[in-house]
């Protein structure tokens, strides 16, 4: 507890989660609203399924995948992983669950969303498709990307697609305020990158403070 205590001092300030928020809040939509764009230029569409690759090929690349996390008494593959390289299988297709999208199709820059693996499962598996951020793992210092969460609910995991500074996009984790405005926050103070860590020999999508995972998105045909 103390560990993760002095985490939550240096990542981001002490946040306070709204026990209102459900995804049918009134939401307006800015007039420069920017759509997230795949691999081909087409704007994403939240009725269609992507895999989210790397910006990078060879041993810097990967494919986004769902998997079995180390040590985990779930009853589903639960963790949030990256290929080693982008030689091999295909990542875990998902879909982008927008804070806006009952306002219309797309997904947008610093949008709130919410990220779910689009794979048929059992009915006892649906919520280990739905990203969340773990708890606090003391082994690697920081906190792990798995699947168990909500959507549009003041308790989900709430994320945004970011314009990388280098190529493609960044993902960042939201925690949801009584502060922030949805869909979108001008503010990112809250929001922390999603990175990668080595867990057992495998790259581990977590938080991180550097390096942040530069990735695009391609459409599931």
């Amino acid at each position: 507890m103390k560990c993760l205590f002095l985490l939550c001092l240096c990542l981001f300030p002490i946040v306070v989660f709204s026990s209102t928020f459900t995804s049918q809040n009134p939401i307006n939509l800015p007039s420069d609203a920017t759509p997230v764009l795949d691999v081909t230029g087409k704007e994403l569409d939240p009725r269609l399924s992507y895999r989210i690759i790397s910006t990078f090929w060879g041993a810097l690349g990967g494919d986004v995948y769902l998997g079995k996390s180390p040590n985990s008494d779930a009853p589903c593959a639960n963790g949030v992983f990256r290929y080693n390289s982008d030689v091999g299988p295909s990542g875990t297709p998902v879909r982008f669950i927008g804070s806006s999208s009952h306002f219309g199709q797309g997904i947008f820059e610093d949008e709130l969303l919410n990220i779910q693996f689009a794979i048929s499962t059992s009915k006892m598996c649906v919520s280990y498709t739905i990203w969340k951020v773990g708890d606090y793992d003391a082994s690697l210092g920081t906190m792990l990307l798995e699947t168990g969460g909500t959507i549009g609910q003041a308790d989900s995991s709430w994320f945004k697609i970011v314009k990388s500074s280098q190529f493609g996009y960044n993902l960042l984790y939201c925690p949801v305020t009584t502060t922030m405005t949805l869909p979108f926050s001008s503010d990112d103070q809250f929001c922390l990158k999603v990175g990668v860590v080595h867990q057992n020999g495998k790259r581990r999508l977590a938080l991180v403070k550097d390096n942040p995972l530069d990735v695009s998105f391609k459409q599931v045909q």
